[in-house]
């Protein structure tokens, strides 16, 4: 895959698959977001307790499921049998990639779980499905990010300062982008980060408006909720 994205081609990625559409990093989500026409996927990583890996956004699975308790401390096949939204289940990463498997398509795979052993998990099943070329790792936690990048060497997300939930110094150098939350998006903010060297990337453009906002300051990806609005005004075609 060529990582060609730029203001005259500008990425559009579908957030836990579409999220404003259907149920949130499920299947159905990915299937429906790709059919839209998106250029990635973005999606979260947790680590049960029997080693497996899940996509799942909240620690607690309440929100999202029927089920109560928390992910990491549930076996696999406690967390299968959960309805994850409209009978959708809690997906194995490893669905997700056999999905994504042989496309062009970008995965921005976000670490909820911030052991280290669930980075080394996720990072080797990425590169024994032959996505090496095809994915950033993207934290809250600038740890986490800089042991992905100083180890393995991978392309990273981190997020300006005053999101994340553990900065250290430094951290800005071993980021490949930065998220940009739409309250802080600017032409200021994109070309600060672009004086780094680190490409400009927004969430969640979710209107017509937002997205050109996005666009107009420069910002290279947006990762949307709907990702409609942005393959519209962008001038995407469906896959």
């Amino acid at each position: 895959m060529q990582w060609t994205q730029g203001r005259d081609r500008v990425w559009v990625v579908g957030h836990r698959g579409a999220k404003a559409l259907w149920p949130e990093n499920t299947m159905l989500s990915f299937e429906k977001a790709i059919g839209l026409g998106v250029d990635g996927i973005e999606t979260d990583v947790h680590m049960t307790a029997d080693g497996h890996l899940v996509l799942i956004h909240d620690l607690m699975l309440e929100r999202t499921t029927n089920g109560k308790g928390s992910v990491e401390e549930k076996a696999l096949s406690e967390l299968r049998r959960l309805d994850a939204g409209g009978g959708e289940k809690i997906p194995l990463l490893s669905e997700l990639l056999d999905l994504v498997k042989g496309t062009d398509l970008m995965l921005n795979v976000e670490m909820k779980d911030y052991r280290p052993e669930a980075l080394d998990h996720t990072i080797r099943m990425l590169t024994e499905y032959g996505l090496s070329d095809q994915y950033v790792i993207a934290c809250f936690d600038s740890r986490v990010t800089t042991y992905a990048h100083e180890r393995y060497g991978v392309k990273t997300q981190g997020f300006l300062k005053h999101d994340l939930k553990y900065w250290e110094p430094g951290c800005e150098r071993h980021y490949y982008s930065i998220g940009v939350g739409m309250k802080d998006v600017s032409s200021a903010a994109s070309q600060m980060l672009r004086d780094q060297g680190i490409d400009p990337w927004c969430w969640c453009p979710d209107t017509e408006e937002a997205v050109r906002l996005a666009l107009t300051s420069g910002f290279t990806l947006m990762t949307c909720n709907d990702p409609r609005p942005a393959l519209a005004v962008i001038g995407k075609q469906s896959h």
